[in-house]
């Protein structure tokens, strides 16, 4: 599959220059009050907790410090969009120049590092988790979209306009007091996660077939990641999941990698990864219990797995969490 490079327009227009399609603009409060907060306000080790003391569910920074942060994680994903100037993200050997005006979504549990420019400006937007994971489809679409999605406005123009339109309107409800603006916000951030991710498995090579046959095996195989999703622990195997999906294994095996530009077992357990991260996260719950609830048959199996998908043992994952950052 064929990540797209989508990208997101800027926050404020140019002084003096309304943004085209962005209403009324941020009061000089408001937008001081963005500039002045601390992005980084509790970091533990690698671990970073996300504080929603301006608004439940949701963390949104105007960020304008030329200041690099170290490896984190948080549990919640990250949207990024530079307005001013380049904004660099470091996501194990993966290095993302972003531009101005383009857009990254990075997964929950992502060790990221974050480099300013000496000046700049970006907007950067945190919802909990929960709010994009209970959701089927949704969940589904963000496995596709791990560990990061970035979207280039050179390469998308009329999508990047429309997740511009979304991005602002979330600032706009973010610093507003009017009512039901949470709901707002969150209606917004399902509408861009329901773009990104469309254009996500939109922008795969494509189906050996005619245009009613993509529909059709695109619809098939968001449900087969679907059940992968709710049966993750469970001994999933090709050859029951290709015949339960009505292809043969050689013909699943080609489709399933164009759709989501992952091999089956590839798929499975990063799902499998996923969650035993929310388990390791919970002192009381040991890494052999972390590996069985998850779906592994044996440690030794879990903890390669472990390190292949996320770049450091389970060990080393819950060890973050404790070591202080020097």
């Amino acid at each position: 599959m064929i990540r797209p490079h989508v990208s997101a327009a800027p926050l404020y227009a140019p002084p003096g220059i309304a943004a085209e399609g962005s209403g009324p603009q941020p009061s000089s409060e408001n937008k001081a009050r963005q500039e002045t907060v601390t992005m980084i306000e509790h970091l533990k080790g690698y671990h970073e907790t996300v504080d929603f003391k301006d608004r439940p569910l949701f963390r949104l920074y105007h960020n304008t410090e030329a200041e690099d942060y170290p490896p984190h994680w948080h549990s919640n994903p990250e949207i990024i969009v530079p307005l001013k100037d380049i904004y660099t993200v470091r996501i194990n050997d993966n290095e993302y120049v972003l531009q101005e005006g383009d857009f990254i979504y990075i997964s929950s549990a992502c060790i990221h590092h974050l480099i300013a420019p000496p000046d700049g400006e970006r907007l950067i937007f945190q919802p909990d988790y929960s709010l994009l994971s209970n959701l089927p489809e949704l969940s589904d679409a963000v496995t596709l979209m791990s560990p990061a999605t970035a979207i280039r406005s050179s390469e998308y123009p009329e999508l990047t306009a429309k997740l511009k339109a979304a991005m602002l309107e979330i600032e706009r409800e973010y610093f507003s007091n009017s009512t039901l603006s949470g709901a707002k916000i969150y209606s917004k951030l399902l509408e861009l996660m329901v773009m990104v991710g469309r254009e996500y498995a939109g922008s795969a090579p494509g189906f050996d077939a005619s245009r009613d046959k993509q529909l059709e095996y695109t619809e098939k195989f968001m449900g087969v990641c679907e059940y992968i999703n709710e049966h993750f622990s469970e001994d999933l195997t090709l050859d029951d999941i290709s015949e339960m999906s009505g292809f043969s294994k050689f013909h699943f095996t080609r489709l399933f990698k164009q759709f989501t530009g992952k091999t089956f077992y590839r798929y499975v357990n990063i799902k499998r990864i996923e969650y035993a991260e929310k388990l390791l996260i919970d002192p009381s719950t040991s890494v052999t219990e972390a590996a069985v609830h998850s779906g592994f048959s044996s440690l030794p199996a879990f903890v390669r797995m472990f390190k292949q998908i996320k770049g450091c043992t389970p060990t080393e994952f819950r060890n973050m969490r404790d070591k202080t950052w020097r």
